[in-house]
């Protein structure tokens, strides 16, 4: 497994267990708040756990960004390079 799979893979499992979400419902497609259910206190949440689980700072910015998980795994990669 590639250092970016396994990002992606542990943004996918924070994600699924922030918002108690089956992790097969858990895709890069996925809208977070159309398709997963969360609100935008959910949001939050999976941001802070984001930079918990990887010792990042996501601005504010970023987080208006975070539409799918698919936009989430960019935003961790580019803070992480």
């Amino acid at each position: 497994m590639t250092e970016k799979d396994d990002i992606a893979k542990r943004v996918r499992s924070c994600i699924a267990e922030t918002l108690c979400v089956e992790p097969d419902k858990v895709v890069d497609t996925a809208s977070i708040i159309d398709d997963l259910d969360a609100d935008s206190l959910d949001t939050v949440c999976v941001v802070v756990a984001m930079e918990e689980e990887f010792g990042i700072e996501i601005p504010d910015d970023d987080l208006e960004k975070a539409i799918t998980v698919g936009d989430v795994i960019k935003i961790v990669r580019g803070r992480l390079a």
